[in-house]
């Protein structure tokens, strides 16, 4: 039977009972013959009825989907045991925030017989629910909101630095190794760091389509953003290289205004730049959040939205540097619950 599987999906899960349905349903609408692949869930300790659900699938399609428990709970080493575990040619890694267009493995895998790459992966359409969920997903699709993100705003296919996800080569990880365990996130842009580093290829196909919830709420929204730029300079500090310099406008955007601030008791002159860049920023937040809305209501939550997600990410760098300094993280304690 294992000589049969071409295509192996490893999906780390954890706390998913709201988005695994809709994925796995997703799955099993594939064009890609379903005898020729293996779907291994990785389970990081679900406190919901995310397993439960699974084991119902699984029961439907005993030779397709696998579980296996994953109790470091956190998304690189889910990566580790689902490969470790898997006998396909192809790895095809998913995420269950998500649902995939019925052709998204097929031409994955397509790409990668094609293609000199080691790592393809395509265009991720943000969605959510609700008026806050459908202005945050605006807000995520906008250069303005996360920069030159190819995949979140509808690039070009071509050759790019990372893309969500992925499906590589089974021996992309004999070359360079597993994904880094260090890391609570950002293993997907240290992977592909690697890649790239070890002279590999990574390309972003326009024709590959997912959807991508993302958080509904301010507070969601807001959380995620900090955790983010925290874990973006730990990830700087421990690979060096992996992160571009678009993970860190967020970070000068606050000091800048902090610096400026401070700087404008000694002298007004500062004063006045502080003045000029948040008037600038206003402008741009107007122009994109007229860009991006399709109501008044929803121009006024965008409006809102840039600057509490950007200024969320650049404390959040902040705080990053903070932790750089800990005894915590001077012993190798990287995961979320230490630091």
């Amino acid at each position: 039977m294992t000589e049969e599987i071409i295509v192996s999906v490893v999906m780390p899960v954890y706390n998913e009972e709201k988005y695994i349905e809709k994925c796995v349903d997703s799955l099993l609408l594939q064009d890609y013959p379903i005898e020729k692949m293996e779907w291994i869930f990785v389970d990081g300790c679900s406190k919901d009825k995310t397993v439960e659900l699974l084991k119902k699938y699984q029961e439907k399609y005993p030779t397709l989907i696998k579980v296996f428990n994953n109790p470091n709970k956190i998304v690189p080493y889910a990566m580790n045991i689902g490969i470790a575990a898997s006998c396909g040619k192809y790895i095809v890694r998913l995420d269950a925030h998500a649902d995939y267009a019925t052709n998204y493995i097929s031409k994955c895998i397509h790409y990668l017989e094609v293609s000199d790459a080691e790592n393809v992966g395509g265009v991720a359409e943000t969605k959510a629910n609700g008026f806050m969920g459908n202005a945050i997903a605006k807000m995520l699709s906008s250069k303005f909101g996360v920069g030159n993100s190819q995949f979140r705003t509808n690039g070009e296919s071509g050759y790019v630095d990372t893309v969500p996800f992925g499906a590589f080569k089974r021996e992309v990880f004999t070359k360079y190794g597993g994904y880094d365990e260090r890391l609570v996130r950002n293993q997907d842009n240290e992977m592909n760091f690697r890649i790239r580093k070890n002279g590999g290829k990574i390309y972003l196909a326009n024709d590959i389509h997912l959807s991508y919830y993302c958080r509904d709420s301010i507070k969601g929204i807001s959380t995620m953003a900090r955790k983010n730029g925290m874990w973006n300079v730990i990830t700087m500090k421990l690979c060096p290289g992996s992160m571009g310099v678009r993970h860190f406008i967020p970070f000068l955007f606050v000091v800048s205004i902090l610096s400026f601030g401070i700087l404008g008791l000694v002298h007004p002159f500062f004063w006045m730049l502080l003045g000029l860049e948040l008037m600038l920023y206003l402008l741009l937040d107007i122009l994109f959040s007229i860009k991006q809305s399709s109501t008044i209501k929803e121009f006024f939550a965008l409006v809102m939205l840039f600057p509490i997600f950007h200024i969320a990410y650049g404390i959040g760098s902040m705080i990053g540097i903070t932790k750089l300094f800990t005894k915590e993280f001077q012993k190798g304690n990287y995961e979320n619950k230490k630091i």
